[in-house]
Order: structure tokens, then C-alpha cells, then sequence
């Protein structure tokens, strides 16, 4: 009852803020791009209801009806028209009979409004928790003692597949850095002591990205009292993109986690991170924007860029991670080596690793985790210069996955997809 009441008040908070944007769109339509005839005005209201009927299907989707299917054929070809479908019969419904009705029965225009506003919205809601946004079933939501015998076999072969992994004997951090003189030290610092305190072996490799300022001077500094830190000078042209591929070539460890120079990202995250390697996830990724998770001083602009940016990976590749473009994410020696050769040149790689990994069918999990914008120096990224990069590698990659045919997922998935059948 509880998580109904909740579902109910998010629903009817996302179409009220639906029913806002219809009405500035068409303000905006109407008297500022100057929709003015009757014919245009019809158009105008067209628009508007399409577009906020989009906006609401997204709204509920993402935070009503979350853990669906995000696939494109299924979004555009069953779950948007159904939506449609949904919308019109409550609208259709209020018109022709609601409105008439209460009309003969004299009832006030204004209460005649407002019930058929709300039965029109409770038929939305029913039709649409029934027939659209289908939820997949969790393991969470499987009763103890329930489980079906498929199930209880998928857990055993999880389980058999993690005690199989390789133990992670040495942990790699490998550090991009351009200009981070401000930072690096209490980074690489905080980063140590978290490690040491929590026994996990570990090694930290600065890449120094040509850095103008002091910060190479710094690293020499902390290589002299700490013998886990080294760093090595970026052999490529500089971007970030190149500094972690320079990095990702030269770590020692059995697995590797990126971590950004700006203390940005959470020591004790990167500790959960080697964890769950140990586990026998190939692959763990964090997310600000799961439960959990948070974010500390994130620019608006930005962070606005950031949300419809990931919903368009997640939407394009069907997942059900929310938070791509973060760089900062451990993956296995294994991983590393069958993502190669890595082809971004600056902070599109960060989309890169992780989309490479997931298509190429290497197992990951998914942890909240906490980011904090930098307390001093600048960013180093660009939005305007950086949106078609990430489009690119973004279409490039979704090419791999629907036109390669598996040609790249590794060997042994294919060898166990074939056993399976």
C-alpha cells in the first residue's frame, strides 16, 4: 500500500509537470513564434500535447515505472504507442462521456473539469501500470523458498563462475593528471591511506598528461617517501582519453580502477570497487544516481547535460545502468585486454571502456557511489567541444553491437551461448 500511495503521488506529479510544459509550449508556439491562425493554432496544439505527452511517457518510465525494458524496438514499437493509446482512451473517455454526463446532471463546469481530469488520469494510471510499463522481475522479488529451479541453477552458475576468478593480488589506480598541482596530492594521499587501512595490495599510477604547471615536480616528490606511487609521462598527444590508454598500458595489477585527479571521487567507493572484483565481477561500475548514490556541488547545467546524455546511452543500448559517461569504474586485466584497442581521444572514453565491456559480454555489477566537484583548479572538460565526440563513439559502438554479429564478444561467452542452446 505504501509503495502504491508513492507510485500515485510520483504519477501524479509527473503529469502535472507535463501538463505545465503543454501549456508553455503553447504559449511559446502561439505568441512568440506567432502560430496565430486558426489552422496554425491547431497545429500549435498538436505539438504540444505530442511533446508533453512524450515528456510524461519518459517522467513515468524512468521514475514511476522503473526496471522495464530499455531497448529501442521496444520503447518506439510497443511501450510509446501503447502510451498513446493509454493517454487517448482517458482523454476520449473524459470528452464523449465523463463530461457529457456530469454536463446533463447539471454539475458545475469547474468540478465537471476537475473529475474528469482525475478519472481521466486514473485511467491512464491503470491502463498504463498494467499494459505499458511491464517491470521486470528482480531476484529481490522472488519469495525465499519460491525460487523457481532455473533460478536456483542461474545462481549456482553465478556463484561457480565468481569462485572461478582469479583473486586480485595487486590493485592498480591509475590516475590521469593535466595541471592538477592543486589536487594531486591530497588525491593520490587520501587514496593511499584508504587502501592501507582497508589491506588491500595496491599500486597508484599517475599519468602525467604534459602538465604546464608543477605537478610532474609534485609526483617526483611523492614517488621519494611511497613506494606504491609511480608516474610516468603521457608518450601520446595530450587528452585525456590518451593519458588513461597510456595508463591502462602500463599497470601492473590484476585489475585496474580509473580514478580522477581532482578528488572528485570517493576513496572508500574505490575500495567497495576492489571488493566486488574479489567477488568475481569482471567489471564494476558506480552509479551518483541509484540509491544510495549522491553528488556534491554538480554545476546545473551540466548535470542536466549529464542525465539526458545517459538516458540516450541507455535508452540506444537497452541497460539498466543510468550513469556511463562517469570515468570512474575498476575492470580486470582480462577486461582491459579484450576492450582493446581503445580509439577515444579525450573524455569519450569514458563512454568507450564500459559500452566495449558490456557488448562484449563481460559480467559487471553496479554500486552507488559519491562524487564531489573539484575544490580547486579547473575542469578540464569541454561540453561544446566534447558532444560529438561522445556521439560518435556512442553510434560507433552501437554499430559494433547490432551489425558485428558477435564477432568481438569473447570466446568464451560465444562457447557458452552455444552450450546453452
Amino acid at each position: 500500500m505504501k509503495l502504491l500511495k508513492q507510485r500515485l503521488v510520483k504519477f501524479l506529479f509527473g503529469g502535472g509537470v507535463a501538463a505545465a510544459v503543454n501549456l508553455l509550449l503553447i504559449f511559446v508556439l502561439i505568441e512568440w513564434l506567432g502560430f496565430e491562425t486558426p489552422l496554425l493554432r491547431n497545429i500549435a496544439n498538436i505539438i504540444s500535447i505530442e511533446l508533453s505527452l512524450i515528456l510524461s511517457f519518459f517522467i513515468y518510465r524512468i521514475w514511476v515505472w522503473p526496471g522495464g525494458e530499455w531497448n529501442i524496438s521496444s520503447v518506439l514499437f510497443k511501450q510509446l504507442p501503447l502510451y498513446h493509446l493509454s493517454a487517448g482512451a482517458a482523454v476520449l473517455l473524459r470528452v464523449f462521456v465523463v463530461f457529457p454526463l456530469l454536463n446533463n446532471w447539471g454539475v458545475d463546469y469547474g468540478i465537471n473539469t476537475l473529475i474528469g481530469v482525475l478519472l481521466s488520469a486514473v485511467i491512464n494510471y491503470l491502463i498504463s501500470d498494467r499494459l505499458v510499463f511491464e517491470q521486470k522481475e528482480t531476484e529481490l522479488q522472488i519469495p525465499e523458498g519460491l525460487e523457481s529451479s532455473q533460478y536456483q541453477e542461474k545462481s549456482n552458475q553465478r556463484l561457480k563462475t565468481a569462485s572461478n576468478k582469479a583473486a586480485i593480488n595487486l590493485f592498480s589506480v591509475v590516475i590521469p593528471a593535466y595541471n592538477e598541482e592543486g589536487s594531486i596530492v591530497r588525491t593520490v594521499e587520501s587514496l593511499s591511506q584508504t587502501l592501507s587501512d582497508a589491506y588491500i595490495p595496491y599500486e597508484i599510477l599517475v599519468v602525467n598528461d604534459n602538465s604546464r604547471d608543477r605537478t610532474e615536480a609534485i609526483l617526483k616528490d611523492i614517488c621519494t617517501y611511497n613506494p606504491k606511487v609511480r608516474y610516468i609521462n603521457n608518450y601520446y598527444p595530450n587528452g585525456f582519453g590518451f593519458a588513461v590508454r597510456c595508463g591502462v598500458e602500463n599497470f601492473r595489477g590484476d585489475a585496474v580502477a580509473i580514478v580522477m585527479a581532482d578528488s572528485s571521487d570517493s576513496p572508500d567507493d574505490l575500495v567497495q570497487y576492489y571488493f566486488k572484483l574479489q567477488e568475481g565481477y569482471e567489471c564494476v561500475f558506480g552509479s551518483r544516481f541509484i540509491k544510495g548514490g549522491r553528488v556534491i556541488d554538480y554545476p546545473a547545467h551540466k548535470l542536466y547535460i549529464n542525465r539526458m546524455a545517459n538516458l540516450f546511452v541507455k535508452v540506444l543500448f537497452g541497460l539498466n545502468y543510468n550513469d556511463t559517461t562517469n570515468a570512474f569504474k575498476a575492470y580486470r586485466r582480462e577486461v582491459i585486454e579484450g576492450i582493446l584497442p581503445l580509439i577515444s581521444h579525450h573524455f569519450n572514453l569514458t563512454v568507450e571502456m564500459p559500452l566495449k565491456a558490456i557488448i562484449r559480454g563481460y559480467s559487471h555489477t553496479t554500486i552507488p557511489i559519491s562524487w564531489r566537484n573539484r575544490q580547486t583548479g579547473v575542469s578540464k572538460l569541454k561540453i561544446k567541444e566534447m558532444g560529438s565526440r561522445y556521439l560518435f563513439i556512442t553510434l560507433y559502438l552501437f554499430l559494433e553491437k547490432m551489425l558485428s554479429r558477435g564477432d568481438y564478444v569473447r570466446r568464451e561467452e560465444k562457447v557458452l551461448a552455444k552450450s546453452n542452446n
